[in-house]
């Protein structure tokens, strides 16, 4: 999927939005976000999750390596005079980097985008601050017919325990794995099918 050019249209399709929504919903029921939290969404796409977090924490970096969706984010935040939301530009394939100090980090379905996902569980504990929270979403384990074109997909979804175990190994503690939303799609003359969506939270050790 080229991320830039789908961008413009990104948020006209209400499964997307309702899946940010349910997204959000889950990371606030979970994690409870404060007044006190910095905040980084990692993959922050034109910002569904972001701006629902928004009111929520003191602030919020939102990061993407797609031009397209964050002049999406960045036409909103200008729109709606949003002071605490800081949309960057990051490609981590290229040495992109991020200065660590975070007390939330966010994601929502980009883990299946990166190939090392345990190097990614290790970058996000990193930048965390001692008692940070993580809260990513992402699909369950599929058959590939989730994005129909799988170019730029390294992981059909992720089993639950393979989940856990990626965590516990990054060093994050009180990892629990909850169900966040579900996503039925329809293709003329099959039967619907259902692809469900986890929410992985842990934290990082410390105070």
């Amino acid at each position: 999927m080229d991320f830039d050019k789908e961008a413009a249209v990104w948020d006209a399709d209400p499964r997307r939005v309702k899946l940010a929504n349910e997204v959000a919903d889950a990371i606030i029921r979970e994690i409870n976000p404060a007044k006190d939290m910095d905040a980084l969404d990692f993959g922050c796409g034109t910002g569904l999750v972001t701006l629902r977090l928004q009111p929520l924490v003191q602030s919020i970096t939102a990061v993407d390596n797609s031009r397209g969706m964050l002049a999406v984010l960045q036409d909103k935040v200008e729109k709606q005079g949003l002071a605490n939301v800081q949309p960057r530009l990051v490609d981590f394939d290229r040495g992109g980097k991020v200065n660590g100090g975070f007390h939330l980090l966010v994601s929502s379905m980009a883990m299946h985008h990166v190939e090392d996902a345990a190097g990614l569980c290790r970058f996000w504990y990193d930048l965390l601050l001692p008692g940070g929270w993580l809260g990513f979403a992402d699909l369950d384990e599929e058959d590939g017919s989730f994005h129909g074109d799988n170019t730029g997909v390294f992981h059909l979804g992720f089993p639950r325990p393979d989940v856990q175990a990626l965590l516990s190994s990054a060093g994050f503690g009180e990892v629990r794995i909850s169900t966040a939303a579900s996503i039925v799609r329809e293709t003329a003359g099959e039967e619907p099918q259902e692809y469900t969506v986890f929410l992985a939270v842990g934290r990082k050790s410390g105070k």
